[in-house]
């Protein structure tokens, strides 16, 4: 008993701690070693229900939301950003060393330094029931409907309808889930 309790004053010590820096947990998390969760430069970050962040995975907003919906999980090692902002569905299955940043550099005007154009902060969405297979890049502006599977080592940028296979660089789709 007195272990059970050990654990619920532990999780809400936890959790009162991030909701102190604008992150808040729904419900359930499991957190891996090394994570880094960071409301830099302002946003905040909010998790839903029964999420799981892999070993030394990065949520950062750089000023942006992030929001992840219920039953998600992020494998090792993914990068995620939220500059211009950033909204994942429920059911979200994300694989180690995935990259999703809703940011991207200007860099036509060739008078001036490419780190002194600015960025475009569009956001990326990505709808329920979607796995991102490992090493993805998901750019900004894109938007991915609901049971879309992305292929490993895909680029996506540009938007994809719902239950779509994606994959290639840049990526495209490969077929369609139908059901048979």
């Amino acid at each position: 008993m007195l272990r059970g309790l050990y654990r619920f004053v532990k999780r809400e010590l936890v959790r009162w701690r991030f909701e102190r820096r604008n992150i808040y947990f729904k419900g359930n998390f499991k957190i891996g070693k090394g994570v880094e969760i960071n409301t830099k430069y302002g946003g905040k970050i909010v998790f839903g229900e029964n999420i799981e962040l892999g070993d030394y995975t990065k949520f950062i907003t750089f000023g942006g939301d992030i929001s992840i919906g219920d039953y998600c999980s992020f494998n090792p090692f993914c990068v995620i950003y939220g500059h211009g902002g950033l909204e994942v569905g429920n059911k979200v299955r994300v694989a180690t060393q995935t990259v999703i940043i809703p940011a991207n550099h200007s860099y036509k005007d060739l008078e001036i330094s490419i780190m002194h154009q600015k960025e475009s902060r569009k956001g990326i969405v990505i709808g329920s029931d979607v796995w991102i297979a490992a090493g993805a890049r998901i750019l900004d502006g894109v938007n991915i409907g609901n049971g879309v599977v992305v292929a490993a080592g895909s680029v996506v940028t540009k938007s994809f309808e719902s239950n779509r296979v994606i994959g290639g660089v840049p990526a495209k789709v490969i077929k369609v889930r139908d059901g048979k």
